[in-house]
């Protein structure tokens, strides 16, 4: 092959790589684009789930069978495996909850509502000259409203909702009353049209307070002839403030539920490393269970071959009379014996392989493809020399330092803690300062056929300009400021909230301190593991030479005719045992060097994983097959 054409398939292959990545879809949110006036009430967009497989799954079979190094089977389950898929979303989660708490407020799903509808200015017409002068007749008037809102409490103060917000309220009324008192209408029946117009700017801050801007404006037309000014508009603007001094005072207390989303982001996102180191370590054991399965089928194999080997040969001297019958059935018991053993372990690589392919693959074994496959493990379990440990104390510091569970359990503590600032302050006494000022204006046409001296103030005369004239000039002020306190007797209930979450911290926090003094023993315990299975692994070594020897030294006797099938057959269940104890030995040897590094911390460190490629679910390095492939037993 040219240089060009090698140059072209090379680059061919990197573009049909990336595209695969780029069609790869991302499982964040994605926001609206628009403008900034549409945007925010748009809803993001959700991607579906990915269920999935990635194309390496399709690039390691061969055959029909699933040729894999360990750093493939990790980069499978990085890419494929359900349990770090359903992690992926707890970062994005906590960034959502994190946006969720800026925004303040209380509680989600508290209803209001309110009502407007035929509603007048004070002193704007009969119904408002009525208001103003206290008068209220039974069964008269524009409209009545009740509310029964539903309440939601949460422990602790309230934070002011710090998203600013507009509300806009037209309301258009026609209403026909009967009047039973005529003095003031000269009407028995009184028409009225109604035009009211609202709105109102609300911003709330954290240190605990709000400030609220509001406009209303007012028109009514009715057929009243004592009305002096028909039609009149109305308008109001009014600036009001109210700030906490004691409960839900402060920052530190309303901005706790930032602060904790905030320190939540980066817990989850050491969750949701803890989640990849399980599911690594999961998949490692699973793994090098199968290792241990094929050399465990060649062991029981070459048994049989053994097994098999010496019926023969009893046979054979029982068809020449060299040997008794009872004979042959002992040797032949012995095959059936080492069949039986043999079909046992090739069950036991089918159901490990059933669950190794499930933890590989997001649809599990309805691929027919996977289902159908053979999982060939191509590394070995390695044992070095000897063990190249640092000493106690610098294992233990590596665990704590490491360890993302601890660090997740140390961040909730710091959490609890932020937390609790709400429950202190709850304690205190609810008291307020408040104010604000309003100013109003009126306008209208007067009202002809009036005697002199009673007809419409000619300073009130004109229309809405007039009226927002007197407003700017502030002709008509109002101004209030006040103070509201209410400190409830005994106030049991929020010296018990504060009581309970003290006490369910100082649980927390002694938990917190088990769990740390706990890494000691772990970190010993594994240590002391590895230590253990490595002498067991040598001992069984020495055993399964030890085995065969003696083995081929009963054997060299039984055809010098100093022996019995007996001994013979005896000799060769010692090595099957030998043998399984060899490998279960070097299982459990490799058990504990994951486990340990586990503890440590270092598990991600010590298989070459990077954090980035679990996040994303891809992992950019391909697999390196051999180019022999070993052929399936």
């Amino acid at each position: 092959m040219t240089t060009r054409k090698v140059f072209t398939c090379a680059c061919c292959y990197f573009c049909c790589s990336s595209l695969v990545w780029a069609q790869d879809p991302s499982i964040e949110p994605i926001r609206p684009s628009a403008s900034i006036l549409r945007r925010p009430y748009l809803a993001p967009t959700i991607p579906p789930v990915r269920l999935s497989n990635s194309e390496r799954l399709r690039n390691l079979m061969r055959a029909g069978n699933l040729y894999l190094t360990a750093q493939d089977a990790i980069a499978l389950a990085l890419e494929n495996n359900i349990d770090i898929e359903v992690a992926r979303y707890g970062p994005i989660l906590s960034q959502w909850q994190l946006e969720r708490s800026q925004a303040g407020g209380a509680l989600p799903g508290v209803p209001s509502s309110a009502s407007q509808a035929g509603s007048v200015a004070s002193g704007q017409g009969i119904a408002g000259s009525q208001a103003a002068a206290g008068v209220s007749i039974a069964g008269v008037g524009g409209s009545s409203a009740q509310s029964g809102n539903a309440s939601i409490t949460q422990v602790g103060p309230v934070t002011q909702t710090l998203d600013p917000a507009i509300q806009e309220t037209s309301t258009f009324t026609h209403t026909t009353t009967p009047e039973p008192n005529s003095v003031q209408t000269i009407l028995t029946v009184l028409v009225s049209n109604t035009r009211v117009y609202s709105g109102t700017y609300q911003q709330g801050f954290l240190a605990g307070g709000s400030v609220s801007v509001a406009y209303s404006g007012h028109y009514l037309n009715e057929n009243a002839p004592t009305d002096v000014l028909n039609p009149s508009t109305a308008p109001s603007v009014s600036v009001s403030f109210q700030q906490n001094l004691l409960r839900g005072f402060g920052v530190g207390v309303n901005a706790r539920t930032i602060t904790v989303s905030n320190m939540n982001v980066n817990t989850s996102e050491l969750n949701f490393r803890t989640q990849v180191i399980n599911t690594v370590v999961t998949v490692l054991n699973q793994y090098y269970s199968l290792v241990a399965d094929y050399e465990d089928i060649t062991a029981k194999q070459s048994a049989l071959e053994v097994a098999r080997q010496f019926y023969e040969n009893n046979r054979r001297q029982v068809e020449i009379g060299s040997m008794a019958p009872l004979d042959v059935t002992t040797a032949e018991s012995q095959l059936a014996s080492t069949q039986n053993d043999l079909v046992v372990s090739q069950t036991n690589l089918e159901q490990d392989e059933l669950q190794f392919k499930n933890v590989l693959s997001r649809t599990g074994l309805k691929d027919p493809l996977l289902a159908t496959a053979h999982v060939i493990p191509l590394d070995k379990i390695v044992v070095p020399e000897r063990e190249d440990l640092p000493p106690l104390n610098d294992l233990v510091q590596s665990a704590l330092a490491n360890r993302s569970d601890l660090a997740a359990e140390r961040a909730g503590l710091a959490t609890a803690e932020i937390s609790a600032l709400g429950t202190k302050n709850g304690v205190l006494p609810s008291w307020q300062v408040f104010g604000g000022e309003s100013n109003a204006g009126l306008a209208g046409t007067p009202k002809v056929g009036f005697p002199p001296g009673q007809g419409a103030n000619p300073y009130f005369e004109g229309g809405i300009t007039n009226a927002l004239g007197q407003v700017f000039r502030r002709n008509f002020p109002t101004e209030k400021i006040g103070t509201a306190l209410q400190a409830p007797i005994r106030n049991r209930q929020a010296q018990a909230d504060q009581g309970i979450d003290q006490l369910q911290l100082r649980q927390n926090q002694l938990t917190t301190q088990k769990d740390l003094n706990q890494v000691v023993v772990d970190v010993s315990n594994y240590v002391v593991a590895l230590q253990q299975a490595r002498s067991r692994y040598e001992a069984a070594g020495k055993n399964l030479v030890l085995s065969q020897q003696l083995l081929d030294a009963e054997q060299e006797k039984f055809t010098l005719g100093t022996s019995t099938p007996f001994n013979v057959i005896q000799q060769q269940r010692d090595l099957a045992t030998a043998q399984s104890t060899q490998i279960a030995a070097l299982v459990a040897y490799n058990n504990a060097r994951l486990a340990l590094d586990q503890t440590l911390g270092t598990t991600l460190e010590s298989n070459h994983i990077s954090m980035g490629d679990a996040r994303a679910g891809k992992v950019p390095q391909g697999s390196s097959l051999p180019a022999a492939l070993p052929i399936v037993p």
